[in-house]
């Protein structure tokens, strides 16, 4: 695996390597080649350094006893984040990091699979930084990012899409999918917008009044 290219830090999104389950190196590839910035969480970062990646942030609690200075010989330049917050998961003292360092966006991998709390617990806590930080997760069968109050992009008909709330939204209205909603609300755990479809070649715009919104694009 190739180091990643030197851009400037505001012209594409930093990188943030968590521990759930692992992705493609076609996908990691992609996403290294334009990144500026490459994080690595503490609790990954074992898994991360037989793949060959110049990493430029480990960041966490280390409460885990790693040799720090094995690893800043070895990466360097590295810089280490000791950030000890428990009342914050690992991932978001990273978007913390890159809101205060004035990042804007960021792609995320390996924060799905694996335990289940956590993917849950990732997924959700991206709206928490919905102004300050744009948030991609990716794996090798989804990419999950926040909805703006309106939505609109070009789909091929039958191409999988779920529309996930996170806790309760109101005023939802669709086009150009085939379970269309009309001004309506979803909840996670009662109703939820799970497996839906372009229904043509086209625009599909999607639209909310009130609450946090997550689009899941799927390519299984």
């Amino acid at each position: 695996m190739s180091s990643h290219h030197i851009v400037r830090d505001d012209q594409e999104p930093a990188l943030i390597i968590a521990n759930g389950a692992s992705c493609s190196s076609e996908l990691m590839g992609q996403l290294l080649e334009w990144s500026p910035l490459v994080i690595v969480l503490d609790s990954a970062i074992e898994r991360v350094l037989p793949l060959g990646i110049k990493v430029d942030v480990l960041l966490g609690d280390f409460d885990n006893g790693l040799d720090i200075e094995y690893y800043k010989a070895l990466q360097f330049p590295l810089e280490i984040v000791y950030a000890p917050d428990q009342e914050k998961t690992d991932l978001e003292k990273a978007f913390d990091y890159l809101v205060e360092k004035g990042h804007k966006a960021v792609n995320v991998i390996w924060a799905t699979g694996r335990r289940a709390d956590h993917t849950i617990t990732n997924m959700t806590n991206i709206v928490r930084f919905q102004d300050k930080l744009k948030i991609v997760i990716l794996d090798d069968h989804s990419k999950i990012f926040q909805l703006p109050k309106r939505y609109e992009k070009w789909y091929p008909k039958g191409f999988p899409i779920s529309i996930i709330p996170v806790g309760t939204v109101h005023g939802i209205t669709s086009t150009n999918l085939d379970y269309l909603l009309h001004d309506e609300t979803l909840t996670m755990g009662y109703r939820t917008g799970s497996s839906n479809h372009a229904a043509q070649d086209g625009i599909v715009t999607i639209e909310h009044k009130e609450g946090d919104l997550l689009l899941m694009e799927c390519f299984d």
